[in-house]
């Protein structure tokens, strides 16, 4: 089972992180994402969704035509745990395929 990440390990994995942010209010990261179009953003997104269904961890997400903002937490831990970096840094190397 994941364990929730300490502040100092959840700072030292933001700074290897640059493009997440901690959300206001919670414990959780996130990043926006932009696409040339919405069918460049959803093919991302499948991607996305591949990877994160072999981690079994899941993103909340949103998608808005061209626009795909994440959202990561593990939810049974109550806030980040080394799953959220993780699939961040999965993310991050996803997208780089799209720009």
């Amino acid at each position: 089972m994941a364990e929730r990440l300490k502040p100092e390990d959840r700072a030292a994995g933001l700074q290897e992180l640059p493009n997440w942010h901690l959300v206001p209010g919670r414990e959780a990261i996130s990043r926006s994402f932009k696409f040339k179009d919405f069918q460049e953003a959803f093919a991302f997104m499948t991607h996305v969704a591949f990877a994160a269904e072999k981690m079994n961890h899941h993103p909340e997400w949103s998608n808005v035509y061209r626009t795909v903002d994440i959202v990561l937490a593990t939810h049974d831990v109550g806030g980040l745990s080394q799953l959220d970096m993780e699939l961040a840094r999965k993310i991050d190397v996803i997208s780089g395929g799209f720009n």
